[in-house]
Protein backbone atom coordinates (compact mmCIF):
# COMPACT_ATOMS: atom_id res chain seq x y z
CA UNK A 1 0.00 0.00 0.00
CA UNK A 2 0.81 3.56 -0.43
CA UNK A 3 0.15 6.41 1.10
CA UNK A 4 -1.27 9.53 -1.40
CA UNK A 5 -2.47 12.97 -0.91
CA UNK A 6 -5.78 14.15 -2.23
CA UNK A 7 -7.14 18.16 -2.18
CA UNK A 8 -11.19 18.14 -1.08
CA UNK A 9 -12.71 21.57 -0.82
CA UNK A 10 -9.60 22.98 0.34
CA UNK A 11 -9.32 20.16 3.27
CA UNK A 12 -6.03 18.07 2.71
CA UNK A 13 -7.04 13.93 2.72
CA UNK A 14 -4.38 11.01 3.51
CA UNK A 15 -6.03 7.81 1.91
CA UNK A 16 -4.23 4.48 1.39
CA UNK A 17 -4.37 3.20 -2.17
CA UNK A 18 -3.28 0.02 -3.95
CA UNK A 19 0.24 0.56 -4.99
CA UNK A 20 0.61 -1.23 -8.75
CA UNK A 21 3.98 -1.06 -9.32
CA UNK A 22 6.10 -2.77 -11.56
CA UNK A 23 7.27 -5.58 -9.23
CA UNK A 24 4.08 -7.38 -10.40
CA UNK A 25 4.69 -10.40 -12.00
CA UNK A 26 2.78 -11.68 -15.52
CA UNK A 27 3.38 -14.71 -17.13
CA UNK A 28 1.41 -15.11 -20.45
CA UNK A 29 1.38 -18.79 -21.54
CA UNK A 30 1.61 -18.16 -25.13
CA UNK A 31 2.62 -15.06 -27.90
CA UNK A 32 -0.79 -12.60 -28.47
CA UNK A 33 -1.51 -10.84 -31.20
CA UNK A 34 -1.60 -7.75 -30.15
CA UNK A 35 0.79 -5.31 -28.02
CA UNK A 36 1.63 -6.22 -24.57
CA UNK A 37 2.65 -2.11 -23.41
CA UNK A 38 -0.11 -1.10 -21.93
CA UNK A 39 0.88 -4.39 -19.75
CA UNK A 40 4.37 -3.96 -19.68
CA UNK A 41 3.83 -0.59 -17.97
CA UNK A 42 2.57 -2.40 -14.76
CA UNK A 43 4.02 -5.51 -14.75
CA UNK A 44 7.11 -7.67 -15.64
CA UNK A 45 5.65 -9.46 -18.33
CA UNK A 46 6.86 -13.08 -19.21
CA UNK A 47 6.06 -14.66 -22.50
CA UNK A 48 6.02 -18.52 -23.30
CA UNK A 49 7.32 -18.21 -26.71
CA UNK A 50 7.28 -22.25 -28.29
CA UNK A 51 4.25 -22.91 -30.39
CA UNK A 52 3.36 -25.50 -27.94
CA UNK A 53 1.74 -25.07 -24.29
CA UNK A 54 4.29 -24.72 -21.12
CA UNK A 55 4.37 -28.54 -19.59
CA UNK A 56 2.29 -28.35 -16.42
CA UNK A 57 5.10 -28.54 -14.73
CA UNK A 58 6.36 -25.30 -16.19
CA UNK A 59 3.32 -23.59 -15.79
CA UNK A 60 2.96 -24.86 -12.02
CA UNK A 61 6.57 -23.79 -11.54
CA UNK A 62 5.78 -20.51 -12.98
CA UNK A 63 2.25 -19.73 -11.48
CA UNK A 64 4.12 -19.95 -7.46
CA UNK A 65 5.86 -16.85 -8.52
CA UNK A 66 3.38 -14.89 -10.48
CA UNK A 67 0.63 -12.13 -9.80
CA UNK A 68 -1.28 -12.58 -12.87
CA UNK A 69 -1.59 -15.45 -15.36
CA UNK A 70 -2.82 -15.35 -18.72
CA UNK A 71 -3.68 -18.17 -20.17
CA UNK A 72 -5.69 -20.35 -22.63
CA UNK A 73 -7.93 -23.39 -23.28
CA UNK A 74 -4.64 -25.51 -23.71
CA UNK A 75 -3.48 -24.79 -19.97
CA UNK A 76 -4.45 -27.23 -17.29
CA UNK A 77 -5.34 -24.82 -14.46
CA UNK A 78 -6.83 -27.17 -11.83
CA UNK A 79 -6.98 -27.75 -7.93
CA UNK A 80 -3.31 -28.64 -7.70
CA UNK A 81 -1.93 -25.24 -9.80
CA UNK A 82 -4.67 -22.62 -8.00
CA UNK A 83 -3.71 -23.82 -4.24
CA UNK A 84 0.18 -23.82 -5.14
CA UNK A 85 -0.52 -20.31 -6.71
CA UNK A 86 -0.22 -18.50 -3.33
CA UNK A 87 0.57 -14.88 -4.60
CA UNK A 88 -1.43 -15.07 -7.37
CA UNK A 89 -4.24 -11.97 -7.85
CA UNK A 90 -6.20 -12.86 -11.01
CA UNK A 91 -6.41 -15.59 -14.03
CA UNK A 92 -7.12 -14.13 -17.35
CA UNK A 93 -8.30 -16.90 -19.79
CA UNK A 94 -7.79 -16.00 -23.83
CA UNK A 95 -10.90 -17.37 -24.80
CA UNK A 96 -14.70 -17.89 -24.27
CA UNK A 97 -14.68 -20.83 -22.52
CA UNK A 98 -13.04 -21.73 -19.23
CA UNK A 99 -13.58 -25.47 -18.66
CA UNK A 100 -9.84 -26.16 -18.60
CA UNK A 101 -9.87 -24.28 -15.04
CA UNK A 102 -11.28 -25.30 -12.08
CA UNK A 103 -13.52 -22.48 -11.34
CA UNK A 104 -14.58 -24.08 -7.91
CA UNK A 105 -10.99 -23.93 -6.37
CA UNK A 106 -10.34 -20.47 -8.12
CA UNK A 107 -13.44 -18.86 -6.18
CA UNK A 108 -12.71 -20.46 -3.17
CA UNK A 109 -9.14 -18.45 -2.57
CA UNK A 110 -11.29 -15.42 -4.23
CA UNK A 111 -9.33 -15.84 -7.20
CA UNK A 112 -11.29 -13.73 -10.33
CA UNK A 113 -11.43 -15.16 -13.51
CA UNK A 114 -11.16 -13.20 -16.78
CA UNK A 115 -12.78 -14.86 -19.79
CA UNK A 116 -13.62 -13.03 -23.29
CA UNK A 117 -17.44 -13.57 -24.37
CA UNK A 118 -18.95 -11.91 -27.23
CA UNK A 119 -16.36 -11.30 -29.37
CA UNK A 120 -15.99 -14.30 -31.55
CA UNK A 121 -19.73 -15.00 -32.21
CA UNK A 122 -19.22 -13.57 -35.85
CA UNK A 123 -16.04 -15.06 -36.67
CA UNK A 124 -17.25 -18.85 -35.64
CA UNK A 125 -20.71 -18.17 -37.29
CA UNK A 126 -18.64 -17.21 -40.23
CA UNK A 127 -16.61 -20.62 -39.68
CA UNK A 128 -19.57 -22.73 -39.69
CA UNK A 129 -20.96 -21.49 -42.66
CA UNK A 130 -17.73 -22.08 -44.39
CA UNK A 131 -17.36 -25.70 -43.22
CA UNK A 132 -20.95 -26.47 -43.93
CA UNK A 133 -20.79 -25.16 -46.88
CA UNK A 134 -17.41 -26.97 -47.91
CA UNK A 135 -18.81 -30.30 -46.42
CA UNK A 136 -22.21 -29.69 -48.81
CA UNK A 137 -20.22 -28.87 -52.23
CA UNK A 138 -17.35 -31.66 -51.29
CA UNK A 139 -15.01 -28.76 -51.73
CA UNK A 140 -11.88 -30.18 -49.65
CA UNK A 141 -12.28 -33.54 -51.82
CA UNK A 142 -12.50 -31.38 -54.55
CA UNK A 143 -9.40 -29.78 -54.08
CA UNK A 144 -7.75 -33.06 -53.41
CA UNK A 145 -8.84 -34.75 -56.53
CA UNK A 146 -7.95 -32.14 -58.94
CA UNK A 147 -4.26 -31.72 -56.89
CA UNK A 148 -4.41 -35.51 -57.72
CA UNK A 149 -4.41 -35.41 -61.35
CA UNK A 150 -7.76 -36.93 -61.70
CA UNK A 151 -9.70 -34.26 -63.55
CA UNK A 152 -10.31 -35.37 -66.46
CA UNK A 153 -13.13 -34.21 -67.97
CA UNK A 154 -16.31 -32.69 -66.90
CA UNK A 155 -18.70 -35.58 -65.83
CA UNK A 156 -22.22 -35.51 -64.74
CA UNK A 157 -22.49 -37.44 -61.87
CA UNK A 158 -18.61 -36.00 -60.04
CA UNK A 159 -18.72 -35.34 -56.64
CA UNK A 160 -22.23 -34.51 -56.33
CA UNK A 161 -23.77 -33.07 -52.91
CA UNK A 162 -26.78 -31.73 -51.51
CA UNK A 163 -28.79 -28.78 -52.15
CA UNK A 164 -28.14 -25.80 -49.04
CA UNK A 165 -30.58 -23.53 -50.42
CA UNK A 166 -33.80 -25.12 -49.24
CA UNK A 167 -32.80 -27.59 -46.88
CA UNK A 168 -33.72 -27.78 -43.03
CA UNK A 169 -31.20 -26.31 -41.06
CA UNK A 170 -31.15 -27.99 -37.39
CA UNK A 171 -29.10 -25.69 -34.42
CA UNK A 172 -27.93 -27.60 -31.23
CA UNK A 173 -27.62 -24.53 -28.81
CA UNK A 174 -29.08 -21.43 -29.45
CA UNK A 175 -26.75 -18.90 -27.79
CA UNK A 176 -24.92 -16.02 -29.53
CA UNK A 177 -23.39 -17.93 -31.88
CA UNK A 178 -26.36 -20.52 -32.80
CA UNK A 179 -28.26 -17.07 -33.37
CA UNK A 180 -25.81 -15.53 -35.48
CA UNK A 181 -25.54 -18.88 -37.55
CA UNK A 182 -29.37 -18.57 -38.21
CA UNK A 183 -29.30 -14.92 -39.21
CA UNK A 184 -26.93 -16.35 -41.86
CA UNK A 185 -28.70 -18.70 -42.98
CA UNK A 186 -31.87 -16.71 -43.72
CA UNK A 187 -30.26 -16.04 -47.19
CA UNK A 188 -30.45 -19.63 -48.25
CA UNK A 189 -33.92 -19.51 -47.51
CA UNK A 190 -33.75 -22.48 -45.05
CA UNK A 191 -36.18 -23.95 -42.83
CA UNK A 192 -34.30 -23.30 -39.38
CA UNK A 193 -35.34 -25.17 -36.44
CA UNK A 194 -33.54 -25.65 -33.09
CA UNK A 195 -33.28 -26.97 -29.56
CA UNK A 196 -31.99 -25.23 -26.43
CA UNK A 197 -31.81 -25.46 -22.91
CA UNK A 198 -33.96 -22.74 -22.66
CA UNK A 199 -36.71 -21.36 -25.59
CA UNK A 200 -36.13 -17.98 -27.00
CA UNK A 201 -39.58 -15.72 -26.71
CA UNK A 202 -41.72 -15.73 -29.33
CA UNK A 203 -40.73 -12.35 -30.31
CA UNK A 204 -36.82 -13.82 -31.23
CA UNK A 205 -38.49 -16.90 -32.90
CA UNK A 206 -39.98 -14.78 -35.44
CA UNK A 207 -37.60 -12.32 -36.57
CA UNK A 208 -34.99 -15.26 -36.74
CA UNK A 209 -38.01 -17.36 -38.18
CA UNK A 210 -36.71 -20.35 -36.53
CA UNK A 211 -38.65 -23.24 -34.58
CA UNK A 212 -38.17 -24.71 -31.82
CA UNK A 213 -38.11 -28.46 -31.28
CA UNK A 214 -37.11 -31.43 -29.59
CA UNK A 215 -33.48 -32.71 -30.10
CA UNK A 216 -34.41 -35.80 -31.27
CA UNK A 217 -36.91 -34.40 -33.77
CA UNK A 218 -34.17 -31.75 -35.27
CA UNK A 219 -32.21 -35.00 -35.60
CA UNK A 220 -34.64 -36.50 -37.34
CA UNK A 221 -35.51 -33.65 -39.60
CA UNK A 222 -31.86 -31.65 -40.21
CA UNK A 223 -30.15 -31.98 -43.63
CA UNK A 224 -27.57 -30.28 -41.74
CA UNK A 225 -26.72 -30.57 -37.75
CA UNK A 226 -24.77 -27.71 -36.55
CA UNK A 227 -23.31 -27.76 -32.88
CA UNK A 228 -23.21 -24.83 -30.55
CA UNK A 229 -24.07 -25.88 -27.32
CA UNK A 230 -21.07 -25.40 -24.33
CA UNK A 231 -19.70 -28.32 -22.73
CA UNK A 232 -21.03 -29.26 -19.81
CA UNK A 233 -21.93 -32.78 -17.86
CA UNK A 234 -24.92 -33.00 -20.11
CA UNK A 235 -23.60 -32.06 -23.54
CA UNK A 236 -20.75 -34.25 -23.15
CA UNK A 237 -20.90 -37.37 -25.60
CA UNK A 238 -24.31 -35.42 -26.62
CA UNK A 239 -23.74 -36.85 -30.11
CA UNK A 240 -23.24 -40.91 -29.68
CA UNK A 241 -24.81 -43.87 -31.25
CA UNK A 242 -27.78 -42.85 -31.02
CA UNK A 243 -28.04 -40.00 -31.97
CA UNK A 244 -26.43 -40.81 -35.38
CA UNK A 245 -29.21 -43.44 -35.88
CA UNK A 246 -31.95 -40.72 -35.79
CA UNK A 247 -30.26 -38.86 -38.24
CA UNK A 248 -31.29 -39.03 -41.83
CA UNK A 249 -28.55 -40.94 -44.00
CA UNK A 250 -28.11 -37.44 -46.15
CA UNK A 251 -27.35 -35.58 -43.52
CA UNK A 252 -24.17 -33.47 -42.30
CA UNK A 253 -22.71 -32.31 -38.80
CA UNK A 254 -20.87 -29.47 -38.67
CA UNK A 255 -19.26 -28.78 -35.05
CA UNK A 256 -17.52 -25.72 -33.75
CA UNK A 257 -18.33 -25.91 -30.69
CA UNK A 258 -16.32 -28.21 -28.17
CA UNK A 259 -14.82 -31.60 -29.53
CA UNK A 260 -15.70 -33.78 -26.49
CA UNK A 261 -19.60 -33.01 -27.50
CA UNK A 262 -19.24 -35.45 -29.79
CA UNK A 263 -18.20 -38.93 -29.58
CA UNK A 264 -15.13 -39.64 -32.00
CA UNK A 265 -15.61 -43.54 -32.55
CA UNK A 266 -19.47 -43.31 -33.14
CA UNK A 267 -18.55 -40.48 -34.97
CA UNK A 268 -16.06 -42.41 -37.39
CA UNK A 269 -18.67 -45.46 -37.49
CA UNK A 270 -21.56 -43.00 -38.42
CA UNK A 271 -19.44 -41.78 -41.54
CA UNK A 272 -17.34 -44.77 -42.35
CA UNK A 273 -20.73 -47.15 -42.53
CA UNK A 274 -22.58 -44.09 -44.33
CA UNK A 275 -25.07 -43.67 -41.64
CA UNK A 276 -24.68 -40.18 -42.19
CA UNK A 277 -23.31 -38.64 -45.38
CA UNK A 278 -20.65 -36.05 -44.31
CA UNK A 279 -19.39 -34.02 -41.30
CA UNK A 280 -16.98 -30.92 -40.98
CA UNK A 281 -15.29 -30.50 -37.41
CA UNK A 282 -13.21 -27.43 -36.31
CA UNK A 283 -13.03 -29.45 -32.86
CA UNK A 284 -12.13 -33.17 -31.69
CA UNK A 285 -11.50 -35.43 -28.72
CA UNK A 286 -8.52 -35.22 -27.96
CA UNK A 287 -6.99 -31.99 -29.05
CA UNK A 288 -5.04 -31.70 -31.20
CA UNK A 289 -6.55 -34.78 -32.78
CA UNK A 290 -3.73 -37.79 -32.58
CA UNK A 291 -2.24 -38.90 -35.84
CA UNK A 292 -3.05 -41.88 -35.81
CA UNK A 293 -6.64 -41.12 -35.49
CA UNK A 294 -9.03 -43.08 -37.91
CA UNK A 295 -11.23 -40.04 -38.86
CA UNK A 296 -8.10 -38.94 -40.54
CA UNK A 297 -8.84 -41.70 -43.14
CA UNK A 298 -12.52 -40.25 -44.10
CA UNK A 299 -13.02 -38.78 -47.26
CA UNK A 300 -16.58 -37.32 -46.20
CA UNK A 301 -14.90 -35.46 -42.82
CA UNK A 302 -13.34 -31.74 -42.98
CA UNK A 303 -11.24 -31.11 -40.12
CA UNK A 304 -9.66 -27.99 -38.94
CA UNK A 305 -7.81 -27.02 -35.98
CA UNK A 306 -9.97 -25.02 -33.97
CA UNK A 307 -9.85 -22.00 -35.80
CA UNK A 308 -13.41 -20.85 -34.94
CA UNK A 309 -12.05 -17.40 -33.70
CA UNK A 310 -9.56 -17.12 -36.09
CA UNK A 311 -10.14 -13.93 -37.74
CA UNK A 312 -7.23 -11.12 -37.38
CA UNK A 313 -9.48 -8.79 -35.86
CA UNK A 314 -11.33 -11.46 -33.52
CA UNK A 315 -8.00 -12.84 -32.13
CA UNK A 316 -7.00 -9.38 -31.68
CA UNK A 317 -9.62 -8.39 -29.47
CA UNK A 318 -9.70 -11.44 -27.58
CA UNK A 319 -6.51 -10.74 -26.67
CA UNK A 320 -6.55 -7.34 -25.58
CA UNK A 321 -9.83 -8.39 -23.31
CA UNK A 322 -7.77 -10.90 -21.66
CA UNK A 323 -5.14 -8.03 -21.02
CA UNK A 324 -7.86 -5.67 -19.87
CA UNK A 325 -9.33 -8.30 -17.25
CA UNK A 326 -5.29 -9.11 -16.09
CA UNK A 327 -4.78 -5.83 -15.54
CA UNK A 328 -7.89 -4.74 -13.73
CA UNK A 329 -7.12 -7.92 -11.50
CA UNK A 330 -3.80 -6.56 -10.65
CA UNK A 331 -4.56 -2.95 -9.68
CA UNK A 332 -7.23 -5.05 -7.58
CA UNK A 333 -10.51 -3.70 -9.86
CA UNK A 334 -13.19 -5.62 -10.59
CA UNK A 335 -12.70 -7.85 -13.88
CA UNK A 336 -15.02 -6.36 -16.78
CA UNK A 337 -15.59 -9.58 -18.45
CA UNK A 338 -15.14 -12.17 -15.38
CA UNK A 339 -16.62 -15.69 -15.03
CA UNK A 340 -17.12 -15.87 -11.04
CA UNK A 341 -18.37 -12.72 -9.94
CA UNK A 342 -19.15 -14.28 -6.62
CA UNK A 343 -15.73 -13.51 -5.55
CA UNK A 344 -16.54 -9.74 -5.26
CA UNK A 345 -19.09 -10.35 -2.53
Amino acid sequence: MMLRRYRLDNNITFVFVPEIMSQAKVFVTRRLPTELQQLQEIADVEVWMERQPPPYEVLLAKTKEIDGLLCLLTDQIDRQLIEAATSIKVISQMAVGYDNIDILSATARRIPIGHTPGVLTDATADLTWALLMAAARRVVEADRFTRGGEWRTWEPDLLLGPNVTGATLGIVGFGRIGQAVARRAKGFETRIIYTSKHRCEPELEESLGVEFASFERLLQESDFVTIHTPLTADTHHLFSEPQFALMKQSAILINTARGTIVEPNALYQALSNGQIAGAAIDVTEPEPIPTDSPLLSLDNLIITPHIGSASRQTRKKMADMAIENLIAGLKGERLPYCVNPEVYQ
